[in-house]
């Protein structure tokens, strides 16, 4: 078995990449063979509609016909049992380092049909996407932001056949001095506390929920 974790975030030891970490960890708990991949150490850009991915009898029908380090990435999906993508909330929305590797992984897949099976991929796939955010957790109630990012969890289901899965943590630690950053609209101390009590369980969340993917 195989899990493969996606770090967004351009940082490699903080939030995202901890909480990323513990799913691994689950999921090596019951055997699986597991990989950290940093998405800020490799050069590559979105999709740019060539649509060599929809040409009929293309040698790249199915496929993103672009060449960058991207490219092995994007092959790592159909090898892998479980896949874990993980990112930090920019203004509102995922990392762009995300946003144009789910571009790539998405579309050559999609096909343009009537038919009830729109998808090209051969197997089943569970994923996981974890967020982190500035926001607090009653926020993201109030506002229903998470039904708004619930459409890559669909996305992923209509295209992988898996199950997919979100995990939001919220009103995370930006920095572990605040005093060095003009953040004077934060309660630094709330804050704090917040991350030695409730991070912890996002932590142990994550892992359980790392374990619960390879569940076929």
């Amino acid at each position: 078995m195989k899990v493969v974790a996606y770090n967004a975030s351009p940082r490699k030891d903080w939030n995202t990449a901890n909480l990323l970490q513990s799913a691994l960890r689950g999921a090596a708990s019951i055997g699986a063979d597991t990989e950290l991949i940093h998405l800020y150490d490799l050069k590559y850009k979105g999709c740019t509609s060539c649509f060599a991915c929809k040409l009929k009898d293309g040698k790249s029908y199915g496929k993103c016909a672009m060449t960058d380090d991207l490219t092995p990435l994007l092959e790592s999906f159909t090898n892998a049992d479980a896949v874990v993508i993980g990112s930090p909330i920019y203004f509102g929305d995922v990392t762009g380092m995300l946003r144009c590797l789910l571009e790539r992984l998405w579309f050559p897949y999609l096909v343009y049909t009537k038919e009830d099976n729109r998808t090209l991929f051969s197997k089943k796939l569970n994923t996981l996407f974890v967020y982190t955010m500035n926001m607090p957790e009653e926020a993201v109630k109030i506002t229903k932001f998470d039904e708004s990012l619930s459409s890559n969890e669909r996305l992923c289901n209509m295209i992988f056949g898996g199950n997919s899965q979100s995990y939001l943590s919220t009103e995370t630690l930006q920095f572990s001095d605040y005093s060095k950053y003009v953040s004077d609209m934060f309660k630094v101390e709330q804050r704090m506390k917040r991350h030695q009590e409730v991070f912890p369980v996002d932590l142990e969340n994550v892992y359980n929920l790392g374990i619960q993917l390879l569940d076929k």
